[in-house]
């Protein structure tokens, strides 16, 4: 076999595999139901469920009550606009302010590291009604198990502003419950959780289907480059 078949089999081969990544699933979310959109709530409205209600699909309210808002929803001096899709939750209910919000229990494995991301909404309203931050305690376990973190969104604006925050556990069991807590003072009437996202970590990066194609181009634009300059050379 010729040098140049070789080499263009060794193109063939990887060109396959590089493609045969972009058919791999991504990674999918452990947290059903992670960006509020079931139940559908009215446009503009908004839904309270109390204490026990397993009416939010895949969650549990823990406290007295927590909400379902409409991304259209606005009142006085704010507007409340969703982070993901057209609806978010607020875990200070309708005026209860209270220790309260939402719990999912996910199936794990034992001893693997999982990352958690999920969003935290605050609007700075001049009036104080809506208060001025947003305190988000997360708890692995239940409300009476171990404290994940305290993420606290400072944004300066009247409009709902989201801020991303991340952490990761390691699992100790099969199954496995996380917290989310309003922890803004009883004055506050909105506290933001939108696009809760947990997946297992991964120690190895696999490329985004989107940048397949030019990862792939580009090896087999330099492999085709230098068959050329050894055929050159050869030629001379």
């Amino acid at each position: 076999m010729s040098h140049f078949r070789r080499s263009f089999l060794a193109a063939g081969v990887l060109a396959g595999f590089l493609m045969s990544l972009g058919s791999l699933p991504l990674k999918a979310n452990l947290i059903t139901n992670g960006s509020f959109e079931t139940p559908v709530v009215p446009a503009g409205g908004f839904t309270n469920f109390n204490s026990g209600s397993t009416a939010i699909t895949g969650w549990t309210v823990v406290g007295p009550q927590a909400s379902i808002v409409s991304g259209s929803y606005t009142a006085g001096c704010c507007e409340f606009p969703a982070e993901d899709g057209v609806q978010w939750l607020d875990l200070t209910g309708d005026e209860s302010n209270a220790v309260e919000g939402v719990q999912q229990t996910v199936a794990t494995t034992s001893g693997t590291q999982y990352a958690l991301s999920f969003w935290v909404g605050n609007v700075d309203d001049p009036t104080g009604f809506f208060g001025n931050t947003s305190t988000v305690k997360v708890y692995l376990g239940g409300i009476t198990g171990t404290l994940l973190g305290t993420f606290t969104n400072s944004s300066t604006s009247t409009t709902q502003t989201w801020e991303q925050f991340t952490t990761s556990f390691t699992a100790t069991g099969s199954m496995t419950t996380l917290d989310f807590i309003n922890a803004d003072p009883s004055t506050d009437n909105s506290n933001g959780l939108d696009n809760v996202v947990l997946n297992a970590s991964s120690t190895s990066a696999i490329p985004e289907p989107a940048t397949l194609p030019l990862t792939l181009s580009g090896l087999l634009g330099l492999g085709l480059f230098c068959l050329y300059k050894r055929r050159v050379r050869r030629a001379y």
